[in-house]
């Protein structure tokens, strides 16, 4: 197994971040046209913007937080030759989890659900980190 195929997982996780960036762009367009937004506030106070702005927001602001983590352990699983059939199953399924926590964030924000794929994506991540101290461990 090529050890490059772990970069597409990663990839996509970046283009979920440039999609958000981009809706964002759109939402803030639309809400300083449509909403009558205070430009000066929304510049100090995100919680100044329509709530269908700050999901999206609120979205970005997660992508850099377990995201970060799973670019981590991906780099380090590479550096290791430790991509595994395993390990990019694991990597697609943290990447497909953090789509479905990105729609859900961005429509209805129902966290119940919201919670529930981010605990799945997270236990995934765990799981990811563990081959990497698996691998470090008998190294």
């Amino acid at each position: 197994m090529t050890s490059n195929l772990i970069f597409w997982p990663i990839l996509v996780q970046i283009l979920i971040t440039v999609v958000g960036f981009m809706i964002l762009g759109v939402r803030k367009t639309r809400a300083l046209k449509t909403d009558n937004v205070d430009v000066k506030q929304t510049a100090l106070d995100n919680d100044a913007w329509p709530d269908y702005v700050q999901k999206v927001s609120n979205n970005i602001r997660n992508q850099f937080q377990v995201p970060v983590l799973f670019y981590v352990v991906c780099f380090m699983l590479y550096s290791l030759d430790a991509v595994t059939f395993a390990v990019l199953a694991l990597a697609w399924a943290f990447v497909i989890s953090r789509i479905v926590h990105a729609y859900i964030h961005m429509t209805s924000n129902y966290v119940p659900a919201r919670f529930s794929v981010f605990t799945i994506g997270f236990v995934i991540m765990v799981l990811m980190a563990i081959q990497v101290a698996s691998r470090l461990a008998s190294a």
